[in-house]
């Protein structure tokens, strides 16, 4: 199945050979960001014996390796547990697996998607702002643990976006308190969502390690849908932050400098100030102690060797481009204007000189770029601004594509907090290059005005510049520039 759903449109104008191969390689990597084959690679059954495990996908440094045999005739229940953008696909290849001796479970999965689960129930909730749908859905999932024991097996399953559609709000803190503290957090201020998590996980009865105490005292296996980490830094790392499955070293205190640090202390609701300041004990996050405590497995399904970038950067070599990487985490979190306006002039600079990189070349970035809108409330994502900001440095190029896109296939809040644009779908990104400008011109569209509105949906999508495509899992944003040969630079 395809993930990209226009490509005839994307490919109808400007540099059309380099449009092709940009949505290919954009198309490559959104196939690879899928981690339904990889849990096939982990399980099986055969027999009454339920074998797991799987090299690639264990935490090197863990306590335990190697194949696991699980007796399923000493097996009570077994559930499957978890939240994340494109959760299903998990949960389907669980289901498909287990068969008859699946009892059940609850995801949450983005607004936007189908349900595919069958023995599996399924909520729909918003990201990046929760709505009652992920409480709803949180509140299935804790309703499931009320009654576990020892002898059942439950699998949780997390993936990005798990920090939004996994909500339920500790006692004397409502949902719309954690609303406008997201809100107020992440798209006024533009704060880190690595700044954000301590927030969230102190606001929370199921986040920070939570889900697994509650899933005391039946055994766990934690399925994480993300790039393999060694076991200390899944433990120790901040990188475990937002892992809501596992142990969490991060305290009330952190919460409340994190407010600080983005000037938006005084900006968030009172209740939040007085819940974070009384820091009860009773609603902390679950400690490295109190998790060693447990009986666990933990796999990540999504290593980099059969990851979105690997799988991009194979289909650029196929196409004869040199591939770079120029950055390759979610920790760096860029401004996404401002690093769509640096690649830009980076591919224009190598186009003229040959240097930093000779052309043919492929330019990459994979991680989670930012916007920061302060109060403005245009239709749009990061992905989108990142390439219609490259646009305008573009312009005066002929042999230059950029394309950027949100693995998800939804790129940004969409129409969470804007009206109208009934005719709009939401994007998962953007493919751009010299003629993209000029052809605004012609529409019309006033390209600065939109991007200081941060409204990029609707010119992208009058452009035939915006990609549609099909919602999956989300393992953050890949942007891929194509420098297709030597040429001059005309400053306008």
């Amino acid at each position: 199945m395809k993930r990209i759903l226009n490509p005839e449109t994307l490919t109808s104008h400007g540099n059309i050979a380099g449009r092709k191969a940009v949505l290919e390689i954009l198309e490559a990597g959104m196939q690879a960001a899928d981690p339904y084959n990889n849990v096939f690679k982990l399980m099986r059954v055969e027999g009454h014996k339920l074998i797991v495990g799987y090299p690639a996908f264990e935490p090197p440094g863990g306590p335990q390796s190697g194949e696991e045999e699980i007796d399923l005739n000493q097996v009570g229940r077994i559930f499957v547990l978890g939240a994340g953008k494109g959760v299903q696909r998990t949960a389907k290849a669980i289901e498909e697996i287990l068969g008859d001796r699946l009892t059940g479970g609850h995801v949450i999965d983005k607004h936007g998607g189908e349900k595919i689960l069958q023995k599996i129930g399924v909520t729909f909730g918003a990201h990046p702002v929760p709505d009652e749908g992920c409480v709803q859905g949180s509140q299935q999932i804790l309703e499931m643990t009320r009654d576990l024991r020892p002898d059942d097996l439950v699998f949780t399953i997390i993936c990005n976006g798990v920090s939004s559609l996994l909500t339920l709000p500790a006692p004397g803190i409502s949902l719309e308190d954690v609303r406008q503290t997201t809100y107020i957090f992440q798209i006024e201020k533009g704060g880190q969502t690595i700044d954000l998590t301590p927030i969230r996980n102190h606001l929370d009865q199921l986040k920070g390690g939570k889900l697994t105490a509650h899933i005391q005292p039946a055994r766990a296996i934690h399925l994480i849908a993300f790039r393999r980490r060694t076991y200390k830094d899944l433990m120790h790392h901040r990188i475990n932050r937002w892992l809501h499955t596992l142990p969490d070293y991060l305290t009330y205190a952190d919460a409340v400098d994190s407010l600080k640090k983005w000037d938006a202390w005084d900006a968030v609701p009172a209740s939040v100030r007085e819940h974070l300041l009384r820091a009860d004990p009773a609603q902390e996050t679950l400690s490295l102690e109190d998790f060693n405590k447990t009986r666990f497995r933990i796999f990540c399904t999504m290593p980099d060797e059969l990851g979105m970038l690997h799988a991009a950067r194979q289909k650029a070599i196929e196409l004869g481009f040199t591939p770079h990487v120029l950055y390759n985490n979610h920790v760096m979190q860029p401004e996404a204007g401002q690093i769509g306006k640096f690649v830009a002039n980076l591919a224009i600079h190598s186009s003229a000189s040959g240097d930093p990189f000779e052309p043919p070349c492929a330019l990459f970035g994979r991680g989670e770029m930012v916007v920061t809108v302060g109060n403005k409330k245009g239709m749009g994502g990061r992905n989108q601004e990142y390439a219609l900001r490259a646009a305008l440095e573009l312009a005066p190029t002929d042999n230059i594509v950029m394309g950027s896109v949100d693995s998800d296939g939804t790129d940004g809040p969409g129409k969470q907090f804007i009206d109208g644009y009934d005719d709009i779908p939401v994007l998962s990104g953007a493919i751009v290059d010299g003629s993209t400008v000029a052809r605004a011109r012609e529409l019309g569209l006033n390209l600065y005005d939109e991007l200081k509105e941060h409204n990029t949906s609707p010119p992208l999508y009058k452009l035939g510049d915006g990609v549609i495509a099909v919602p999956g899992i989300a393992m953050g944003d890949l942007s891929v520039t194509l420098v297709l040969g030597r040429g001059s630079y005309i400053p306008t």
